[in-house]
């Protein structure tokens, strides 16, 4: 029975996810009016699942860092109810946001929501050593990298054109604009997957393959359902944006994903994207204060929120 728990609920963490991550590679594509939102959700649909099938063969450190393994001992680490309590929590997490319009971090949510759990498990021993090292600091570091690389891209295609006075294709633009978006989404199915499905593979079933593609499923379906308010935040909300300034904060969230999954670091996609679209935003000066504040403080909240409620589900489960 907890097995089969454990099952629903990583299959409700993945759906929750794509409800709130699949649109964030292509909210430059909408938000420039480069694409419909119908399209835009197709193309993240198809280049996220191709992603996250590329997972199963290159992503194994990922499914080691989001185990729990290393910040608990391996006994706590690999029994059902803390992977249940960390599924559930983190799925939770997200769904709240998403409903509320907030783009979050999933890897932020299942940070807070493995310590959370940890804390109940054995107290003040989780090892945050590890914890800072491999989860809080690329964290940090995300938006930080990402806004002035967003604003510094933009303006210095700007620069050039100016300079030189190219010729400019918008068909070529576009075309470009669709392929950076393709890769962000490719990049975020390779890095989110194995994350979500290092919470199930303790289901002797599933073989790492099997289940990744289970969650590329449910992760799938989750964006193509809910969505819709996320994606205003992201393509409208954050700033408005013409191509230009939508390819310059795709190329900068595309590298920097690329670079980080290659290294194995769990670095936000949402993080990245909403740093690189405030960036442009911010050298067109059109960019919300006001809302990127409001999201920076959905951030701040969702590893404290995540944590109280797997830690709740995990004193539940044990009683």
């Amino acid at each position: 029975m907890l097995l089969i728990s454990l099952f629903i609920a990583t299959l409700f963490l993945a759906y929750s996810n794509g409800a709130n991550d699949n649109f964030k590679g292509v909210a430059t594509l909408f938000g420039s009016r480069t694409s419909s939102y119908q399209t835009a959700i197709l193309w993240a649909t198809f280049t996220t699942f191709a992603g996250a099938v590329t997972a199963t063969f290159l992503a194994s450190t990922l499914i080691k860092n989001f185990s729990g393994k290393g910040l608990l001992p391996d006994a706590i680490a690999n029994a059902p109810e803390f992977h249940i309590a960390v599924a559930i929590a983190a799925g939770l997490t997200v769904l709240i946001a998403t409903l509320m319009g907030f783009p979050i971090s999933t890897t932020h949510s299942l940070t807070g929501a493995i310590v959370g759990a940890a804390l109940v498990a054995i107290g003040l021993q989780v090892n945050f050593a590890v914890l800072g090292t491999s989860f809080i600091l690329p964290l940090l570091l995300s938006p930080i990298i990402a806004i002035p690389l967003g604003a510094g891209i933009y303006s210095l295609s700007g620069y050039i054109n100016s300079k030189w006075n190219l010729p400019v294709n918008q068909k070529m633009i576009d075309t470009c604009h669709f392929i950076s978006a393709g890769i962000i989404c490719f990049t975020r199915g390779l890095n989110d997957t194995p994350k979500i499905c290092s919470i199930i593979l303790i289901i002797e079933y599933f073989s790492i393959q099997g289940g990744m593609i289970t969650i590329a499923m449910a992760m799938a379906l989750g964006g193509l359902l809910n969505s819709q308010k996320v994606a205003v935040t992201m393509s409208e909300n954050i700033t408005s944006m013409n191509r230009h300034q939508g390819l310059s904060a795709n190329i900068v969230t595309g590298v920097l994903i690329i670079v980080a999954s290659r290294f194995g670091l769990p670095v936000s996609t949402t993080y990245v994207s909403v740093g690189s679209i405030f960036g442009v935003g911010l050298i067109g000066k059109k960019a919300s204060i006001r809302v990127f504040y409001q999201i920076l403080l959905s951030w701040i909240l969702t590893l404290p929120t995540a944590a109280i409620i797997s830690g709740i589900i995990y004193r539940l489960l044990q009683g």
